[in-house]
């Protein structure tokens, strides 16, 4: 057993804990949770903050409250050595600051597609290519059919004949090139959003994002860009170009008949778009929103569903559900009435402009300023412009929603950094402490402070249990030395690698080695099997788990996690730049690591927990440890007991 010492340093002050427990620590992504385990406390420990809790221990009695508000994270996270940078495979990002709106974000994915905005531009021009045939099929259309009734020689309709068979045809070429060009440009883009907020994913914990809302964000969201690109853009700026063009040449036979058209235009173009708008921002608003909340229900559904069948309360979590999609659905209706109205408004306006044709194009030929022909040609042309007009109706109500989608992206990319689980790599020469906390205070962000004050050091090969009751903030103090989340205030300060047992780590769904291989993805068949045995678990390295584990017990979920510890961790040099990984022996451990472990007997019968902590301390003789417990027999293998009180 390993000789025990009591710890000389005291925090300099007391630690005020959080008053409302376990609620104040709020949740990682990374399955960071803490022990609900009753704590035991020793006669021969250290505690901090000892004695009755107070409200206030500051001058001028300020409440945890008014303390809250007060405190900035300005703590310092220092890392001994070299960062290892984990760049995207693939793929180069252009470095940019903060996106800020959806309109800086489309600008910077034009920026990261090749030829992106000339492709745009493109695209836009073939539509407008499009929807300029179509309105020159009708007017031809319209005098050949007029001029057909004369029942002239058939050689004077060849030509309008022909202007028929080519803009019929040239329609569907130019459509079809635009969707091309388009979608293509879009797709790219999307695939470009799409990893920008993987590589922010990957780079930052994202406290207090739920699943569900993450998933929609990256998946659904991320396609609102293909909208913007494809339904709006586009087509809006397109008809804008037809409508123009039209104008230009109906203003030749009558300006009055092309004013009518312009007023048409804006009146469907403009007007009728923004009252849309308006009318269904908030039920568009609250449609994105709801949907990640139902997505956030129905995965929380589908992944207690044996817990609350066992408990005979699926029925009320079902009602929850589609409290969520009754919302959804009434937001849906509201919108689509909304949209419906636009619909109309926009052939209302159509109407407006070829009955206007109509009336003062028919008072031109009463007197005798223009035939009958064109007269047909006035007519009919704006009512080719039905389709055009319902481009900007149709543009601004996907623009709305988009906006929303698009919004949600922008608050990911521009998250502030909360931790990126650094992993230094650095010699120790065992004189300076592996880990040190220096007037430490840490909490959630957005949330209460949870711990103030704390001074510790770690020496190498030394080991600390850190104890306290459930909601203290133990696990919060793991996170902010993991780098996860920023100190409030004051240092912590690391010369080695941090490594992590979590207490409920996740188990993927695939193999046994390849868990194992999370940590070390250059390890070998023979390391692996050496890092199973020494975690104590006894399982092929190819069988298959299921999702979350469904298939192991929690013993061996995690033994399965230790094993990922013990496997070594590939290193870079000292110039920064990242090397093919070379593995270490299993055993080995650079003095100067930090090994923090979250209950790492839980679930684990009194015999394997002696075995496995054989193990560890065996294959870890050169780190600090940090070990949070309730277990009294990990408690007396450390070298001292750290009570947070």
């Amino acid at each position: 057993m390993t000789n025990r010492h009591t710890e000389d340093a005291r925090p300099t002050a007391s630690t005020t804990p959080s008053s409302t427990g376990a609620a104040n620590e709020r949740p990682v992504e990374t399955e960071l949770h803490d022990t609900q385990h009753p704590s035991t406390r020793r006669g021969n420990t250290n505690r901090v903050g000892a004695g009755p809790m107070t409200k206030s221990t500051d001058a001028g009695s300020r409440s945890r409250t008014e303390m809250h508000q007060g405190e900035q994270h300005t703590g310092q996270i220092k890392r001994t050595g070299q960062l290892m940078s984990h760049p995207s495979p693939g793929v180069e990002l252009a470095e940019t600051g903060p996106v800020r709106t959806p309109r800086n974000l489309l600008r910077i994915l034009l920026a990261d597609v090749k030829h992106g905005r000339w492709l745009l531009v493109l695209s836009t021009l073939l539509a407008a290519c499009a929807s300029g045939a179509s309105v020159a099929l009708m007017g031809v259309s319209a005098w050949l059919l007029s001029r057909a009734a004369e029942m002239p020689p058939v050689l004077y309709l060849e030509a309008a004949a022909v202007g028929v068979r080519f803009f019929g045809i040239s329609r569907g070429v130019f459509r079809y090139a635009e969707r091309l060009v388009g979608h293509d440009l879009a797709l790219r883009m999307q695939g470009v959003l799409r990893m920008r907020s993987y590589d922010k994913l990957s780079g930052t914990t994202l406290v207090g994002r739920r699943r569900g809302d993450l998933l929609v964000r990256v998946t659904a969201d991320v396609e609102a860009i293909l909208d913007v690109v494809v339904r709006v853009l586009v087509p809006a700026c397109a008809a804008s170009l037809a409508i123009i063009g039209t104008t230009a040449l109906l203003a030749r036979f009558s300006p009055v008949s092309a004013a009518w058209l312009l007023g048409s235009a804006l009146l469907a173009g403009v007007v009728i778009p923004w009252l849309t708008q308006v009318a269904s921002r908030r039920a568009d608003g609250s449609t994105v929103p709801l949907r990640g909340e139902l997505a956030n229900r129905t995965r929380e559904l589908a992944h207690a569903a044996p817990d609350l069948v066992a408990l005979n309360a699926a029925d009320h979590q079902m009602e929850r559900v589609l409290e969520v999609d009754a919302k959804l659905r009434d937001a849906e209706r509201r919108a689509a009435w909304v949209r419906g109205l636009g619909t109309a408004g926009q052939i209302l306006a159509a109407g407006v402009a070829v009955v206007s044709a109509l009336l003062v194009g028919g008072q031109a030929v009463a007197d005798g300023r223009i035939g009958g022909r064109i007269l047909a040609v006035l007519v009919l042309t704006p009512l080719a412009l039905h389709e055009v007009f319902g481009s900007f109706n149709a543009a601004a109500q996907t623009f709305t929603r988009a906006r929303t989608a698009l919004n949600r992206i922008v608050e990911i990319l521009d998250a502030p950094i909360v931790g990126v689980g650094d992993s230094p790599t650095a010699e120790s020469t065992g004189q300076s402490p592996s880990l040190e906390l220096t007037d430490l205070t840490v909490g959630w962000p957005d949330s209460g402070l949870v711990q103030r004050h704390l001074d510790l050091q770690i020496h190498p090969g030394e080991s600390v249990a850190l104890v306290g009751p459930s909601g203290i903030g133990k696990t919060t103090i793991a996170a902010t030395i993991m780098g996860l989340i920023p100190p409030m205030s004051g240092q912590v300060h690391t010369t080695g690698r941090v490594r992590y047992l979590a207490q409920n780590a996740h188990v993927f769904t695939t193999s046994i080695a390849e868990n194992v291989r999370i940590g070390a993805r250059q390890a070998t068949d023979e390391e692996v099997v050496t890092a199973l045995q020494r975690a104590g678990l006894d399982l092929p390295p190819d069988r298959l788990v299921g999702e979350d584990g469904a298939t192991i017990s929690g013993g061996e979920a995690q033994r399965l996690a230790l094993a990922r510890v013990l496997v070594s961790h590939a290193t870079s040099t000292d110039d920064g730049e990242t090397h093919e990984p070379t593995p270490v022996p299993v055993a080995d451990t650079a003095p100067g690591d930090v090994l923090i472990l979250d209950e790492p007997t839980e679930h684990l019968d009194v015999e394997t927990s002696e075995a496995l902590m054989d193990d560890l301390w065996a294959t870890t003789p050169g780190a600090a440890k940090l070990v949070i417990t309730h277990d009294p027999l990990v408690m007396e293998r450390c070298d001292r007991v750290w009570e947070l009180g």
